[in-house]
């Protein structure tokens, strides 16, 4: 068996600046916001953040195996999968005490209303127990019940696109298109419950971990063909820019994310090949070592989404209402400043508590699709 590669600092990096945007995207005042990524596309980061956990749980898959074997792979995972759902009970139980206490203290009505307090209030029996088996998330834990489920399928999908990467794909794109009767015969099709259908957004995960077992090569992306295929990615990601701030202007309908549109996957896609192309360079790795601090965070991933939704959930709270013009963007924005400081400072707490992490090598171009 072939010793496993080292884990990329580029992807540690990536997870850390779309774990930090995550935060400020559930800042519904935020400035930066408006700098982000589904300002200028139809996909945002939640494609980013799923692509990158495929690749980071086929990585830690194969070091698992390569150490201690099979049996030992298939048994971490299980536990990840554990670990995830805890991590999920954990943001619905603080999403729902943010709430609580937002109205005990009369502040922030519109965010009670969307942390799912209210209804949980009326009928808390029912709603926990809807909440303990995924039948419905609360505001900022929907992400998490479909990483529980992928968990459980890393020791299968894993070997499958090592060997056979073709069938893998296929078969995660007939599921993608099947998605939503799918879900409707699991009855998770309510955007209310299921913000997103795991059947659909396996996709992203599948591709991940198949960038990591069949990356692209470097020598691929500069022969002619990959060169082309730049030129296309590169007109796409304008064409869809241009949609998106011209046409697309006001928010898109909730059930193109819910159940992952074409659209949103061409469009990921065509990033994606150029981010690939800026970690080819290397300019990637450079900026990378010299932000450390975000690197923490993407070492961290559970802790600071975790962690993140109370960030985000005070940041939104203590945020003045009734300003306008240049004193509301200016208090926004220290809003902003404080929210990543925070998520920097919480990976860097974690970081010192848990010990030494093991060390990341830089690894560029083909190791990092």
């Amino acid at each position: 068996m072939n010793p496993p590669r080292p884990r990329s600092i580029e992807v540690d990096f990536f997870r850390g600046i779309v774990l930090i945007v995550i935060v400020l995207d559930h800042i519904p005042g935020s400035v930066l916001q408006h700098l982000m990524l589904h300002a200028y596309a139809l996909c945002d980061s939640a494609e980013v953040f799923v692509c990158l956990g495929g690749y980071a749980s086929a990585a830690a898959y194969n070091a698992v195996l390569t150490k201690s074997g099979p049996k030992a792979a298939q048994t971490r995972f299980h536990k990840r999968c554990c670990e995830i759902y805890r991590a999920y009970l954990l943001t619905a139980l603080l999403t729902l005490l943010s709430g609580a206490i937002l109205q005990r203290l009369h502040l922030n009505r519109p965010m009670v209303e969307l942390t799912g307090w209210p209804t949980f209030s009326t009928a808390p029996i029912k709603e926990a127990f809807e909440i303990a088996t995924l039948r419905r998330q609360p505001y900022l834990s929907s992400v998490l019940p479909m990483y529980v489920l992928f968990a459980l399928t890393v020791p299968l999908i894993v070997p499958l696109a090592r060997k056979s990467p073709l069938p893998a794909l296929a078969s995660s794109a007939t599921i993608w298109a099947l998605a939503i009767p799918l879900a409707k015969l699991f009855a998770i099709d309510d955007v209310s419950d299921w913000a997103f259908n795991p059947f659909a957004w396996q996709l992203m995960f599948v591709i991940g971990i198949l960038c990591r077992e069949h990356p692209v090569s470097a020598g691929f992306q500069e022969s002619r063909s990959g060169r082309w295929f730049t030129k296309i990615a590169i007109a796409a990601v304008l064409a869809f820019a241009v949609t998106r701030l011209f046409i697309l202007t006001q928010p898109l309908a909730g059930h193109l994310k819910q159940n992952l549109s074409i659209e949103r996957v061409i469009n990921f896609l065509a990033i994606a090949w150029l981010a690939t192309g800026l970690v080819r360079t290397g300019a990637i790795t450079r900026l990378a070592h010299r932000m450390p601090a975000v690197i923490k965070v993407g070492q961290t991933g559970l802790v600071c989404f975790v962690g993140g939704t109370l960030i985000s959930l005070t940041v939104d709270t203590a945020t003045p209402r009734g300003l306008s013009g240049l004193s509301h963007g200016l208090v926004a924005l220290a809003g902003d400043l404080i929210a990543i400081i925070a998520v920097l400072l919480l990976a860097r707490f974690w970081n010192d508590w848990k010990g030494p992490t093991q060390p990341r090598a830089a690894v560029r171009g083909a190791d990092c699709r």
